[in-house]
């Protein structure tokens, strides 16, 4: 998972592990599983100049990830490739995870729910009361006016 040490890597090298059907499973990658409401990323892999599309991304059941292709391909366990995100959607995606940070920051209510999309993002709260949107919307504005630096804090549950 190298996007744990460098979120802003945009392409890798890598050697293939599995091949099953149109899924890919790699030694290492930058791209993003699907997880907590945010969508995998997607792109392409490249070997000897032919690029295969990486239609999304996702956990198999031992939380390997899993580059879901757009078509069937020919190519061969241990062969080292390129893969290369699609950097504009795994961008936009990074602003919306960060804004609902921010969102969840000024709501005192437990979250209940959440999504994130490249359009729009939601979360949903566990309110007893009225929340004011605009006061809301105010208070973000300020926060990303500040301009604090974000950073990454791994959790681990023991």
């Amino acid at each position: 998972m190298l996007f744990i040490e460098d979120s802003y890597l945009k392409d890798f090298d890598a050697t293939i592990l599995n091949i099953d059907s149109n899924k890919i499973i790699l030694d290492k990658t930058a791209f993003y599983a699907k997880s907590g409401g945010q969508p995998g990323d997607v792109g392409k892999i490249t070997l000897n100049g032919k690029e295969i599309n990486v239609i999304d991304t996702i956990f198999d059941h031992n939380k390997n990830i899993i580059h879901v292709c757009d078509n069937s391909f020919d190519l061969k366990v241990n062969e080292k490739i390129i893969g290369k995100i699609n950097w504009d959607i795994r961008y936009k995606h990074m602003r919306m995870h960060s804004a609902l940070h921010l969102l969840c920051s000024l709501i005192p209510y437990d979250v209940t729910g959440g999504q994130i999309s490249f359009e729009k993002s939601r979360l949903d709260f566990n309110a007893e009361d009225k929340i004011e949107k605009e006061e809301i919307e105010n208070k973000i504005n300020q926060l990303v006016n500040d301009d604090h630096e974000i950073s990454y804090r791994r959790i681990t549950m023991e």
